[in-house]
């Protein structure tokens, strides 16, 4: 009986993780006395010496209006938002469950439906959820009140379209933009949801799509797209499931049928017996399961327990062959899905930082409001000139802002898809590529992100010597030449069996034994494993009934390994290479084929599987042709060294292997005698049927047998790593990104993968933090760490979650020093916590990158999210913000596309400003000119125009700007280091910007009224032609690498205002005197004006680029 959870169904998450904080009251009083150490010295000291560092940096909480001020209303304004979601949204309490063969309908509750929802929204949500993303920006919120106002006719200054077309064009721009995400998401989901699964009725089989499994139906799966209990495998009585999707684990993981349900003789037997399950409640623990099958129909009734064995979780997979089972949890109640953190809305850093400025903004604006109202004298009712005001300088923030951004935004976003050097790449959340270009942590998963999980069989070490990849057709012949005598032995007569006994002991003796160490290392190899070879059934035998074993296909070609690692696949694959293969094997014996095509039998007399605890697996067997009892053991070269005989080069092979990033194992053996199998077997059985620590007592039977075993060989397994993840790695680093492995494969190979990778240095060392179950260990582990130098931290999830209960800021903080850490036997909502702990703590940018369902929960909740489509099915790739499809490609997304974004977007960003503020300055000098007026200077179309048709093209055309070639950023990966320091958008570059807007403002309308003090009715004409010439000439000055769109917006900018003098002169003109226009006296005047407020500037600019050049001007020179 398996339960079965649909593989389909991880992307959404109806759980986030709750990890406990600190908790400064539990544990013993004595170890709130014993800080962390902070040096060496204090280390040797006694405690009572320890150097004090606080647990956590608790500030004092803010009272009353102070802490209201500081963000207290924020926090008020969310607990009641959250109180109120909670109210209309009561979740339904989790409960056990009853559940019958085959009949959904009996089910006494309701279940969820077996459906993925990705989208944010619903039809009803949509336009308030899009509506309130928007207006929670200050920007956006200040123009409406704005655009709001002048519906009042005290406060109207200008026509309602000079207001509300920017703003309406902003909201439908990103309401269309949220549509077309969200119906992608829609179809995505759909597809997946529509997926066809085949379900066992009274009547046949039946197609059902994927959401309409219920609780209670009978599947026939291959997939695992809900949550089954495994009660049938059509040819066996058990199966090999894959996990990596769920708990990112490469082994494969044995499944048992309930015995009861294979015992039937048909399928449609399930339906003829009255049987149900008693399953617990759905719950996060993807490692256990407890429950009940029960047959009633029978007497007595048949009871057996159900646990982990006995069940299939979604995002699994069925290895080989077909089961079938009955739906126990669906959607939401699966592992995957409570596994996985709600998706959230991200906003990017950029987006945030504009935010602080536009408000800064906005105090600028209030503060020149009230200059001029205090300077006009507070006359007749001067609030209403405050608004007015308010209004006629609200260009100071700009609409376009957001319009700008927006639009760069989705420009980014197709360059990043037609970039032919990242072919396949996707941008699915197309509202922060600047992020790429922030990045300080990279929190990466293992298996399929930074290898192919394809194991290789690289090197067989003899102790004398050593064979390799290009020398493994010696071992082949070393292998054909005791197999050929054995078989001529047996098949020839007295007079030609002596025959290779001559040319044996005519042959070198050196020979001789190398030969025979080499037969000995392979058969060890074929032998001690938990491998299974299966073969497929023939081609149209679909039914169960028919099944023979005749039907079974036996050739090489149709033969696939089963395994619980591979590891032990990859070492029967070489043995298969080399000559000697595993043709058959089940619970009591095994078959191998030789060279010369004879088949050797084994009798399979215990097995002793592989635990994490001892690091090591070992078979004792019997060969049936010579009746020889043979003891092998395999293991980790920790466990094995103090097992076989003295010897002086293990150790250094060891350390040689790891140093190539190859995965050693240790081989050995021993014979026995009858009589000492015999005593063994009793004293095995006997520990197996004691009740009291049994677990000890087998070990201690067991660990008898492993005393002087001889060492055969030590080989090497390679996990063959993605293309070109060494260089990727190390590019990364140079750029100045931490990168962090989340795995939840075992230590050893997580270890193993960090050399081979180069994510650790070969010059640094590595610091494995020892499994900790309380404060004590916890603390004293934690100060052994403290003393260790640039060395890499691997730590396992358990030892992780104790430490992060206690000492949560020191271990992050701890961690954040090194200069790579390896998180092994990792959850998916722990991988998902660390991500969060790393926001908090170190307040940088994080981006995770993943290709398993495992990895779903990390993608969501770091800043950025890389899906990589893979093995692993497309899961984390659908729920990521971009997808690539090979690790290496993260290089160029980030190098290249992710600093360009930011640099682009925060030249844009400063530009619109300064577009906004240089004519709120020149509004600010006319009326103060005027006597405080409040009088608009620019009216209508001219205001629309200025910010649109006149200046959007070549402002807009900076998100072609580029500092350095594509090429140069991915050579000089440090130029991206400077990126994180934010100095492309900050406070200093802003009022930079803003003194240059005020010069610039100042000099246009002094000069204008100073130029043209005879002719003042032309002010308008004047001053806004050379504003236009001004803005055009500030964005060649601010471009960096010329593109011919740029040259094209420019001219097309310049014509359409030419055009507009032409052809709109009413609003340029009060007198209607056109041929002024034209005269030479306007046109010297206008270039003299211009000319002054841009000379200066680009002076400046060539001064500073000698004197203090950027750190891109060499690579571009």
């Amino acid at each position: 009986m398996v339960l079965l959870l649909r593989s389909s169904t991880l992307k959404i998450a109806v759980y986030t993780a709750n990890f406990s904080l600190y908790q400064l009251e539990d544990e013993s009083a004595h170890l709130d006395e014993m800080p962390l150490m902070m040096s060496e010295e204090g280390f040797e000291n006694d405690e009572s010496d320890y150097h004090t560092l606080p647990r956590a940096r608790v500030t004092q909480r803010k009272r009353g209006l102070e802490w209201f001020v500081c963000g207290g209303w924020k926090f008020l304004c969310t607990s009641c938002c959250d109180w109120l979601v909670n109210i209309c949204q009561r979740k339904r309490e989790l409960k056990a469950r009853t559940v019958w063969l085959g009949y959904p309908e009996k089910c006494e509750e309701k279940h969820p439906r077996n459906s993925i929802k990705n989208q944010k929204y619903n039809v009803f949500t949509f336009i308030p959820g899009v509506l309130y993303e928007q207006f929670k920006f200050f920007l956006n919120l200040y123009f409406l009140v704005v655009s709001c106002s002048q519906f009042v006719p005290a406060l109207k200054i200008g026509y309602l379209y000079t207001y509300w077309a920017p703003l309406g064009f902003v909201l439908a721009v990103t309401i269309m933009r949220e549509a077309i995400d969200e119906f992608r998401r829609f179809q995505r989901d759909k597809e997946v949801n529509s997926q066809l699964y085949s379900k066992l009725t009274v009547r046949g089989k039946v197609q059902v799509k994927s959401s309409d499994i219920q609780v209670g139906d009978l599947i026939i799966v291959e997939k695992v797209d809900a949550f089954l209990i495994y009660f049938r495998h059509v040819y066996a009585s058990s199966c090999f499931i894959r996990t990596d999707q769920l708990d990112g684990e490469t082994d494969w993981k044995l499944k048992v049928a309930v015995s009861c349900t294979q015992r039937l003789p048909a399928l449609g037997d399930l339906f003829s017996i009255s049987a149900y399950v008693y399953a617990q409640k759905p719950q996060l623990d993807i490692h256990s399961f407890e429950g009940t099958f029960t047959r009633e129909d029978c007497d007595p009734p048949i009871h057996e327990s159900l646990s982990i064995e006995n069940t299939l979780w979604a995002s699994t997979i069925v290895a080989s062959g077909t089961v079938i089972g009955v739906v126990i949890y669906t959607g939401k109640e699966t592992r995957s899905v409570m596994n996985t953190s709600n998706p959230k809305n991200k906003v990017g850093l950029l987006d945030l930082e504009l935010n602080q400025l536009t408000k800064a903004l906005f105090v600028a604006l209030v503060a020149l409001s009230v200059v001029m109202v205090t300077l006009q004298g507070f006359v007749g009712p001067w609030y209403r000139n405050l608004f007015r005001f308010l209004l006629l300088f609200s260009y100071i923030i700009p609409i376009s802002l957001r319009v700008n951004l927006d639009m760069g935004k989705a420009a980014y976003g197709w360059m990043i898809m037609k970039d032919e050097s990242i072919p396949g790449t996707v941008v699915r959340t197309s509202t922060i590529p600047e992020e790429l270009g922030r990045l300080v942590y990279l929190l990466t998963d293992k298996t399929g992100t930074l290898t192919q999980n394809e194991m290789v069989f690289k090197r067989l070490h003899l102790g004398t010597v050593s064979y390799g990849a290009d020398t493994m057709d010696e071992i082949q012949n070393h292998l054909r030449n005791p197999y050929s005598q054995v078989s001529s032995q047996a098949s020839g007569n007295n007079t030609s069996s002596t025959l290779p006994r001559k040319a044996q002991s005519s042959a070198p003796k050196v020979r001789k034994s190398v030969s025979s160490r080499v037969h000995e290392a392979v058969k060890a190899i074929a032998l001690c494993h938990n491998v299974t070879p299966v073969y497929e059934p023939r081609a149209g035998m679909t039914g169960e009934a028919e099944y023979t074993e005749a039907d079974q296909d036996f050739s090489d070609g149709n033969r696939t390994y089963q395994a619980a690692s591979p590891d032990e696949v990859a070492l029967v694959q070489w043995t298969e290479s080399v000559g000697l293969t595993l043709v058959s094997r089940d619970l009591t014996s095994m078959q191998l084929r030789t060279p010369s095509g004879q088949i050797l039998t084994y009798s399979i007399l215990q097995m002793f599987p592989f635990t994490s605890e001892s690091k090591r697996m070992g078979v004792i067997v019997r060969d049936e042709s010579t009746t020889e009892i043979m003891f092998y053991m395999k293991g980790a070269d920790v466990a094995m060294s103090s097992i076989v005989q003295y010897n002086d080069w293990l150790e250094e092979e060891c350390g040689n292997m790891a140093r190539e990033g190859l995965r050693t194992l240790v081989v050995a053996k021993r014979a026995l005698t009858e009589e000492q199998y015999q005593d063994f077997e009793s004293r095995y059985s006997q520990a197996k049927l004691s009740i009291h620590d049994r677990a000890l007592k087998v070990a201690a039977v067991v660990e008898s047998l492993e005393r002087e075993m001889e060492l055969l060989c030590l080989t090497g397994v390679e996990d063959q790593l993605q293309a070109d993840v060494r260089p990727t790695l190390e590019m990364l680093r140079n750029a100045g990104i931490k990168i962090w492995m989340l795995t939840g494969d075992k230590l050893e190979t997580a270890t193993c993968i960090a050399k081979s990778s180069h994510l650790v240095s070969r010059t640094q060392d590595i610091h494995i933090f020892r499994p900790v179950t309380n404060r004590g260990e916890a603390h004293l582990e934690l100060n052994a760490f403290r003393r260790k130098h640039d060395c890499a931290l691997v730590i396992s999830g358990d030892s992780l979650e104790v430490c992060l209960k206690y000492y949560e800021h020191e271990l992050v903080e701890l961690a954040c020093q090194c200069p790579a850490v390896v998180c092994c036997r990792c959850s998916p909502t722990q991988k998902a916590h660390i991500v969060k702990l790393l926001q908090q703590h170190a307040g940088r940018r994080t981006c995770a990158i993943g290709d398993g369902g495992n990895d779903v929960s990390m993608i969501q909740a770091a800043d950025c999210g890389i899906g990589i489509e893979g093995k692993e099915g497309r899961q984390a790739s659908l729920a990521a913000d971009f997808s690539i499809t090979q690790f290496k490609h993260i290089g160029r997304l980030l190098m290249v596309h992710g600093r360009s974004s930011y640099k682009r977007s925060a030249a844009l960003g400063q530009f619109v400003m300064h577009r906004g503020l240089i004519i709120s300055t020149m509004q600010a000098v006319f009326s103060s000119v005027f006597y405080f007026a409040s009088v608009p200077l620019y009216q209508g179309f001219l205001m629309v125009g200025y910010a649109t048709l006149y200046t959007m093209f070549p402002v807009f055309s900076l998100v072609l700007d580029q500092d350095v070639k594509p090429e140069m950023a991915m050579l000089y990966p440090e130029l991206y280091k400077d990126l994180t320091k934010g100095r492309s958008l900050s406070f200093k570059t802003f009022l930079v910007w803003v003194l240059i807007s005020i010069y610039q403002g100042g000099i246009l309308m002094y000069g204008a009224l100073l130029l043209f003090e005879s002719e003042f009715v032309h002010v308008v004409a004047i001053s806004f032609t050379a504003l236009i010439l001004t803005e055009l000439l500030m964005v060649a000055l601010t471009v960096r690498t010329w593109h011919w769109l740029m040259a094209v917006a420019e001219v097309l900018s310049l014509g359409c205002y030419v055009a507009s003098l032409a052809f709109l002169n009413e609003y340029f003109v009060c007198l209607g005197n056109v041929a002024f226009i034209t005269t030479v006296t306007f046109v010297w005047k206008v270039s003299a004006i211009t000319v002054v407020s841009c000379l200066p500037l680009y002076v400046l600019k060539y001064l500073k680029r000698k004197l203090s050049p950027p750190s891109y001007s060499k690579l571009t020179s």
